[in-house]
Formats: C-alpha cells, structure tokens, sequence
C-alpha cells in the first residue's frame, strides 16, 4: 500500500474510465491537489447538538434512540456567506462539500488542516475511507479551542490522503451515498441487544456517584 503523490492524484482524477476517482466539484483542481492530499470544502448542512433533559444515551435501548436522538441533535442548512460560530467544546457534524467516489483499489483517510488545527479545530471523524465509498464525507468538528470560530460553507477544511490497495476492496457501511451528514445509526450495531443490560441487572441500579477516600 502506497500514498499517492500530487502527480498520481490528478491523474487519477483525469481518468475517464467507469469506476474511476470521482471528486467532484473541485472548485480549484490546481490548490485542492498538493503536497500530496486533495483539500475538501466545507459543506452547508451540519447537524447540531444541544443540551437536553434525559439522563444519557444508551445505544443498546433501540427503542428510544430515535426520539433521543432527535431531540439531541437538530438538522440546520446554511447558504453560502452565512457564517456557523462554533462555541469552546462544542460538537458539530458537518460533511465535504465534494462528492466523493473512490474505486475499488483506493483507500482513504481524511485529517484536519493544520492551519484550523492551530486554532482548536479538531476534525474527530472516521478517518478511513473504503475502497468503493460514494458520497460525501461526514466530519465531527470539535472546537477545543478557547475562543468561539466561525466556519462558513465553503471554506477548505481538510485533507484526503489516497493510498493504493493490495488486490480490491469494498464498502459495506451502514451510511451509503450520503449527500450531508447523517444521525448515528450505532444501534444498529448487532452487538447492542446482547451486551445490553439483561432484565436481572437492570433491577440492580448501581450508585450514579461513586465517592472514594
């Protein structure tokens, strides 16, 4: 498995064949691919988290997620020149303003522009991305930062760094063809019901503090 460099990348990009390296729109082909990475625009959708009432959220209750999830997190579309302030500690999805296509002997990761990083901006999202992936790429933005940054759509906001894969790969996520970002479907896991709390132990509520000496 290899990187590829800025030369291979734009070749990739120029190919025409069916299955091949689609990033698009690259608004400036020229200063997106360097250094060895294609830098991705911020898009307009976010999904937003605010503070709510219930006690926690519990992946293995599969039954609540969806009301809790809805009421933890809201779905909000900015125009262009509209500006989002993201708040010290704050959490955010947003997603690429690019649509992303990789074939099937492709992987890649994303990371945060270290000019953003300085700020406080982290970019915690799934940093891998499979062979065969369509769509836009879901980003979790934290501002670890100590003042509040204003993000407009648009604006590039990380890198992709392509490798090369021995033989071929697939995708076979849950969030496929995603044009924005999207809820956390972790219920869904198959796991959840099993390592979820049996009826014997919900009966034993342990103390919520524990206080040592």
């Amino acid at each position: 498995m290899g990187t590829l460099s800025t030369q291979n990348i734009r070749k990739r990009l120029a190919e025409s064949l069916p299955g091949g390296l689609i990033i698009t729109p690259l608004l400036e082909e020229e200063e997106q691919t360097k250094d060895n990475t294609i830098d991705l625009r911020l898009g307009s959708e976010f999904i937003i988290t605010q503070r709510t009432s219930f006690e926690a959220i519990d992946p293995t209750q599969k039954q609540e997620m969806d009301q809790k999830i809805g009421d933890y997190q809201q779905h909000l579309r900015l125009g262009f020149h509209q500006r989002f302030i993201l708040h010290p500690s704050q959490l955010i999805l947003g997603s690429t303003l690019e649509y992303v296509s990789l074939p099937n002997n492709l992987s890649a990761y994303v990371i945060g522009r270290s000019s953003w990083g300085r700020l406080g901006l982290i970019i915690a999202t799934a940093t891998e991305v499979s062979p065969c992936f369509k769509g836009s790429i879901t980003l979790e933005l934290v501002n670890l930062g100590e003042a509040p940054l204003v993000l407009y759509p648009g604006v590039r906001i990380a890198q992709l760094v392509l490798h090369t894969v021995e033989g071929t790969g697939t995708y076979s996520g849950r969030y496929s063809c995603p044009t924005g970002p999207e809820f956390s479907r972790i219920h869904f896991d198959v796991e959840m019901e099993f390592w979820g709390p049996t009826k014997e132990a919900a009966e034993i509520k342990p103390p919520v503090n524990l206080k040592t000496p």
